[in-house]
């Protein structure tokens, strides 16, 4: 791992030199809190609908943060079968439906491929922590006979990855990345390793939730969930008055495709190329207070390594970068270090930068492939859309954040994300 970020160059396309495979991104299904659907959810994105309100299935008058981003008209019961109603998460029921969307969206009928030929990789948090919590009330209220054997996976990490692998009688590799906020671009990252490694197709990205109060918990314990009681001030990243973050339900699930097989099924280069990737952990508190102690330089965090590397793998420099997606924390301290990693990346004021996640709130695992699926939206449109809420960023951050819509040509987008306890990750997407 490189410590300085001075020491990164930027060469020709690693793709190239390595002679492997290049991944490209032939589907796109989407379950956010502003469309189900891609079409939805974009047309809402770039006329900057914002979905932050007060939840509609748990009461959140009793703790100090009480603003979320539900998903409105999601009924189960119309869009997933019933066997799997009773044996599924909230959170599964919407990647299954995201699932099937993709597929249908990258037009590929599983049935024409070899069995081991598509793999699932996704990301997760909490798991089916909804489902945990309603059961877990039984064993408490009722007994250990009114709990439901589904219990015994419908909470776990896997159980939605497990869940498509079922239903679509995929047999290539899968896994679950668990990285929080990272998570959504860690398995797209891992989604390109396999492609490149032989498997032609991996339904991969993450939808995440746990609108419950065990998940709410979970989310307080941060430390980062706003406070504010009026959703147009409750999520303000790079504001000077930011004050945390709010938290929603959804994600995006992508269809990640070998060039070549999506070449030959007449799909081009479909939305876009995933042409670089890199994740780094931030150095421990310990770490740091020993360099304090011993009169070192204090190790910084890794969001600006991430970047670099990703960048490095893409064979793109930065004055190639035409839209960054920020993490976009909403914390003052963690929005500081974004905004400097920005700085001395790109020079100040030298790329537009977005947040769209202002409208949906911070999606856990499903954030970042939510992001990665509007960044590829924007490149096929040519539009780079807004970050809500927030009229201008503080002065001393120098960052160019689109507030409105802004048309111009787009070819490649860096994708940011953190994770909470230290996960950074980058993804370069090239249309």
């Amino acid at each position: 791992m490189l410590d300085e970020p001075e020491a990164v160059a930027f060469p020709g396309d690693f793709a190239d030199e390595l002679d492997v495979a290049r991944a490209v991104v032939s589907g796109l299904g989407i379950a956010a809190p502003t469309g189900l659907g891609v079409e939805e959810y974009w047309q809402a994105t770039l006329e900057g609908r914002c979905a932050v309100g007060v939840p509609t299935r748990f009461d959140t008058s009793g703790y100090p943060a009480t603003l979320a981003a539900e998903i409105p008209d999601f009924v189960a019961r119309d869009r997933v079968p019933g066997r799997l109603l009773r044996q599924t998460d909230r959170a599964t029921q919407l990647g299954l439906v995201a699932t099937g969307e993709a597929l249908a969206d990258a037009g590929l009928d599983l049935d024409r491929l070899a069995e081991y030929d598509v793999g699932v990789i996704t990301a997760a948090s909490a798991g089916g922590i909804e489902f945990g919590q309603r059961e877990l009330g039984h064993l408490w209220s009722k007994g250990k006979q009114f709990v439901s054997a589904y219990q015994s996976f419908a909470w776990f990490f896997a159980a939605t990855a497990g869940q498509i692998s079922i239903r679509h009688r995929t047999r290539g590799p899968s896994g679950v990345l668990v990285t929080e906020q990272s998570g959504g671009i860690d398995a797209l990252g891992q989604a390109r390793r396999v492609v490149r490694k032989g498997t032609p197709v991996v339904i991969s990205g993450s939808v995440d939730g746990g609108l419950c109060p065990w998940g709410w918990m979970g989310q307080m314990a941060t430390g980062r969930l706003s406070v504010a009681a009026d959703p147009a001030g409750a999520f303000r990243p790079f504001a000077a008055d930011a004050d945390g973050y709010v938290p929603g339900e959804g994600g995006a699930i992508v269809i990640v495709e070998d060039a070549e097989s999506a070449k030959t099924r007449g799909l081009g280069r479909g939305y876009g190329e995933i042409a670089g990737y890199a994740a780094t952990f931030d150095p421990s508190p310990k770490s740091v207070e020993r360099a304090l102690l011993a009169g070192r330089p204090v190790p910084r965090p890794g969001l600006r390594r991430a970047a670099d590397l990703a960048l490095c793998d893409a064979g793109v420099r930065p004055d190639q970068v035409d839209v960054v997606f920020a993490d976009a924390a909403g914390v003052p301290e963690l929005d500081r270090i974004e905004a400097e990693v920005l700085r001395e990346l790109f020079g100040p004021y030298g790329v537009p930068v977005t947040a769209p996640k202002t409208m949906t709130g911070r999606l856990i695992g499903g954030g970042a492939s939510l992001d990665v699926a509007t960044a590829l939206l924007a490149l096929r449109d040519g539009v780079i859309p807004p970050t809500v809420n927030v009229a201008e960023p503080a002065a001393e951050y120098e960052l160019d954040l689109v507030t409105e819509v802004r048309a111009r040509p787009l070819r490649t987008a860096l994708v940011l994300a953190r994770g909470y306890g230290g996960f950074n990750s980058a993804l370069v997407l090239r249309s």
